[in-house]
């Protein structure tokens, strides 16, 4: 019987001195040892881009799952549990097959040095391998080139979501160069939908595309979506769909929608899958409304939203989200990594913020602490305190404004650990 899945997860963690580690050696080396599991995924739709590849995710197995397709997803990080990221023909992966999975990839590895994602990667193409579906959908970790999951040769569709400056350290300080390293999962005859880009971004996509023969459908060349009379509309050269907006908040979300339906259609799914990915994904701390658990009862009367953007365009994201909310003063809640962009971040928020809280990210080593967000807001122009605790701050708020909005933004980490707490 293996252990359980958290011991053998934190001995994964020591089998390299980085994290984060970019190159396909280490994951191909273990792959040929178990056997070559990524020649024998069921078909895949491999999506990278800077924001909004979770969510395109979420709505894809929707449609799939309402055509009634068996439907594999990996995607990370984690929110509650590392479990999330692995999903079997449509659920969570079972601890003991979690467990079995991750235990035959470190005997295999024979203690060589790999990096977490890779090792665990490996371990979700075995469980993929292994359990009959009709889809595999995998969502890049982190660039597309030198990812973990970079390692398939012909995957059935490709897509790229839009492109922004983030992970500087690791992709590139130009958008060009992130664009290349998104880029990186085209394949030679492998379609790939493209979602909303900046030019000089398109300009790098397009240049790979054409040396690779890789079709491409870009929005706003081969499909449209947008908003209309509060509709989602979407048309490509199949013809026209009239749809209701998505269940997922804010309006980045329709170009998000757009990118999953162009999909969708391109792999012969009708009207009734496209409408399901629309209003039936379910993606958590994509402003998730906190309706239950220990904070919305420490504020009954309050309106809490959660939140895991963390880039300069999840700012943006996040502050359009706020303006088509109805007017109310809207209080943050932030704790972000030291490796992000935080002014960045802040600026366009500052329009909406009438407060802002800051905390620190428990456990994370690369947190900014909170007097560094407080000073970071301050300087963007936003009244800023701090608290010891997300629970505090909410005390905090909601002793002077019982009723007042507050949202819990700044990284996936932050939001990860508010679930975990919040119960």
């Amino acid at each position: 019987m293996p252990q359980p899945s958290d011991e053998i997860l934190t001995r994964l963690l020591a089998l390299h001195p980085k994290i984060i580690d970019l190159t396909l050696d280490r994951v191909e080396r273990l792959l040929a040892a178990l056997g070559h599991p990524e020649l024998s995924l069921p078909p895949v739709v491999h999506i990278a881009g800077t924001n909004g590849k979770g969510s395109t995710q979420a709505m894809l197995r929707a449609g799939m799952e309402a055509a009634g397709r068996r439907v594999h997803a990996y995607t990370s990080p984690h929110l509650a549990r590392f479990h999330e990221r692995i999903r079997l023909a449509g659920e969570i992966i079972p601890e003991p097959q979690l467990a079995s999975l991750l235990e035959e990839c470190e005997q295999v590895n024979l203690a060589h040095p790999i990096t977490f994602f890779e090792i665990t990667t490996c371990a979700a193409f075995l469980g993929f391998a292994r359990t009959p579906a009709d889809f595999t959908l995998l969502e890049v970790g982190l660039g597309g080139r030198l990812d973990a999951t970079n390692v398939l040769p012909r995957p059935r569709l490709t897509i790229i979501t839009p492109v922004s400056i983030d992970h500087q350290q690791y992709l590139g300080d130009t958008l060009p160069e992130i664009a290349a390293e998104k880029a990186g999962i085209l394949k030679r005859g492998v379609p790939c939908v493209v979602g909303p880009q900046e030019n000089d971004a398109l300009e790098v996509i397009t240049a790979r595309a054409t040396r690779l023969g890789a079709p491409l459908l870009v929005h706003a060349q081969h499909w449209q979506v947008f908003e209309e009379r509060g509709r989602l509309i979407f048309q490509d050269e199949t013809g026209l769909l009239d749809l209701p907006l998505p269940n997922l908040p804010g309006p980045h979300q329709i170009q998000n929608a757009g990118a999953a339906l162009a999909a969708l259609r391109h792999l012969g799914f009708d009207s009734a899958a496209c409408e399901a990915a629309v209003t039936r994904a379910d993606w958590p701390a994509r402003m998730q409304r906190l309706r239950q658990g220990q904070l919305a009862e420490a504020a009954p009367d309050a309106e809490l939203w959660l939140d895991g953007g963390h880039n300069p365009a999840g700012g943006q994201a996040l502050a359009a989200t706020l303006a088509r909310m109805p007017r109310r003063p809207t209080h943050l809640i932030v704790g972000m990594l030291n490796t992000k962009d935080i002014a960045g971040y802040l600026r366009p928020l500052v329009a909406q913020a009438a407060t802002l809280t800051a905390v620190s990210i428990p456990g994370e080593a690369n947190t900014l602490t909170a007097e560094q967000t407080q000073a970071a807001a301050r300087a963007a122009g936003i009244a800023a305190s701090t608290a010891e605790s997300v629970l505090a701050a909410v005390k905090m708020i909601t002793a002077t404004e019982p009723r007042a909005r507050i949202l819990i933004c700044g990284s996936l980490y932050l939001a990860g650990g508010v679930l975990r707490e919040n119960g």
